[in-house]
């Protein structure tokens, strides 16, 4: 994998958004300062890097492969405890989690070891997508509704949602480790036999008719929600909602701007730390 980067003036995020707006892999964020971008690209090969530094400047990087979540995560990193509904482990241990159900015999346990892909429900984002969540189905009758989770990571969001009374989830990513990922997260935890996993692009996936769910969750990059929105609206159910998320602080403005122009309705946002994650329905 490599890696071509550029800072840039943050006036000219519209300039880049066009430039690389069929360059697969690019992404565009806000800087360690406020006044500047910072502008990636990830590529598989370095042709296509090095041509980006031709034409633009900026550094190419070849990036290894890393256990990077594995990496860093605490050694003893405790079980997040979601509402009064879930506790997810990093730990696989069977002795843990033997620990763990007979301290919450009434909540559901869930495992994910820290891994290459990203969610391990710690995260701001992952943990307030799980948040807003049981929040919103503690009041559907278990069974009576269906999920979608867009750009999947680890699985965390849809077993989590099945769990919780979904009758049928599709969960897919673009990235092929996440789904492998996930497909193992699956086997360790069950209860999946009503959900569909698969590798996907948001911008080329389309749900097949009777597929809209009730409730849609996306935890992506800001600048990837704000393009993809047309595709979440037709995931989404008439009367069923979207959770957002992977949102930075200085950018929620224009993101959920851009929902409402797209034809959604902000219900709530909530911001943690430097992240905000936001609840919508169909206007």
């Amino acid at each position: 994998m490599w890696q071509w980067h550029k800072t840039a003036p943050a006036e000219q995020e519209a300039l880049w958004q066009q430039r690389l707006e069929n360059v697969a892999g690019a992404v565009i964020s806000a800087g360690f300062q406020a006044s500047r971008l910072s502008v990636d690209v990830y590529t598989e090969n370095a042709e296509e890097a090095l041509v980006l530094q031709a034409c633009y400047g900026g550094t190419v990087e070849e990036l290894t492969t890393v256990d990077w979540v594995a990496a860093t995560a605490p050694e003893n990193t405790p079980p997040l405890i979601i509402r009064d509904k879930i506790v997810i482990s990093a730990s696989a241990d069977e002795a843990v989690l033997a620990e763990l159900h007979a301290k919450y015999p009434r909540r559901i346990i869930l495992t994910f070891p820290a891994e290459r892909a990203f969610g391990t429900g710690n995260h701001a984002t992952t943990s307030t997508c799980l948040r807003m969540m049981c929040d919103h189905v503690r009041h559907l009758q278990p069974g009576s509704w269906t999920l979608a989770d867009i750009g999947c990571g680890t699985g965390v969001l849809a077993l989590a949602g099945l769990r919780l009374g979904a009758a049928h989830a599709i969960s897919f990513d673009f990235d092929p480790v996440a789904v492998e990922v996930a497909e193992r997260n699956i086997k360790r935890n069950g209860g999946a036999d009503n959900l569909e996993l698969f590798q996907a692009d948001v911008f080329e996936w389309a749900p097949a008719p009777g597929q809209q769910a009730d409730v849609v969750l996306a935890n992506l990059f800001s600048t990837v929600l704000q393009k993809a929105f047309p595709r979440l609206i037709a995931a989404m159910k008439d009367k069923g909602i979207l959770i957002i998320s992977g949102i930075l602080n200085t950018q929620a403005a224009e993101t959920l701007a851009a929902a409402e122009a797209a034809g959604l309705k902000v219900q709530k946002s909530i911001s943690r730390g430097k992240w905000t994650t936001a609840q919508l329905t169909k206007a």
